[in-house]
């Protein structure tokens, strides 16, 4: 008699591996049902603090809390198998010190069961990721365009128009990379400056509206589906379920209201 190997899923060491490999594929995912699908095909899934915007409406990343960025990320845990799971670390989480990122990153992992944890920011941010890296808790950076900056940085902006402040991203990036960071997300910089980042550090670069050079790519699910009215200039829609969610609705609203909805196979008994 057969028996199937265990599912085992990706682990930290295995993402950092791909540096300079195959790319790495990822998404974000917020629930179950969706995860289920993408942990067939991405490396890790990243529970993303986007789901303030994308699911609940808000503005912007900023007021998302500690316990909604757990109660997604216990449902994105429980719909997959394979995937390393990391969950972001809300705004106003982990800026303060170094102890409260260890104590709010260790709630996260105990009460989700995920494999990491993201943060944002660069080398202001070197000694709080070497804290949490030696007392083993798994971190993925992010650097440019940071959404929990945003106030500061004077909206969505792309990073590195100007060559001069190319140092400093890359200093960022180096700096991460030191600390103990396992991979790196750059988010929303010029094409050239990207690659400059990838061959400057030794861990995985996760390019988003970044360089097709990054070790490996990263879209909001929402945004690729077609889901959300309004996306960045340089997503890629790989599907438009908006309309077709749209039209559903509308089909069953139309058989409702001409009382035409099914009968009899689609009544309990």
């Amino acid at each position: 008699m057969s028996t199937q190997a265990p599912i085992r899923r990706m682990t930290v060491p295995q993402i950092r591996a791909k540096k300079g490999g195959e790319p790495i594929i990822s998404l974000t995912s917020y629930h179950a049902h969706t995860a289920a699908i993408v942990d067939k095909y991405a490396d890790f899934i990243l529970v993303g603090d986007s789901l303030g915007m994308v699911m609940h409406g808000m503005d912007s990343t900023i007021g998302v809390p500690l316990d909604l960025m757990i109660m997604h990320g216990r449902a994105v845990v429980r719909g997959t198998k394979r995937a390393l799971i990391v969950v972001d670390m809300p705004f106003g989480t982990y800026e303060e010190s170094p102890n409260m990122a260890f104590r709010n990153a260790a709630k996260i992992m105990k009460e989700t069961a995920c494999g990491a944890v993201k943060l944002e920011g660069g080398a202001r941010m070197a000694e709080t990721i070497h804290f949490l890296t030696e007392r083993g808790i798994p971190v993925m950076a992010h650097i440019g365009l940071t959404p929990q900056s945003s106030h500061v940085m004077g909206g969505f902006k792309t990073q590195g128009r100007d060559e001069e402040t190319w140092a400093a991203h890359i200093n960022d990036a180096v700096a991460v990379a030191d600390a103990g960071a396992f991979s790196l997300v750059v988010e929303g910089v010029v094409e050239p400056l990207a690659d400059k980042i990838t061959a400057a550090v030794d861990i995985p670069t996760i390019g988003i509206g970044a360089s097709a050079k990054c070790d490996g790519q990263i879209l909001v699910l929402e945004d690729m589906l077609g889901l959300n009215p309004w996306v960045p200039k340089f997503v890629k829609k790989y599907g438009d379920l908006g309309p077709a969610i749209e039209r559903a609705v509308a089909d069953y609203a139309e058989e409702v209201k001409t009382r035409t909805f099914p009968g009899e196979d689609h009544v309990y008994r």
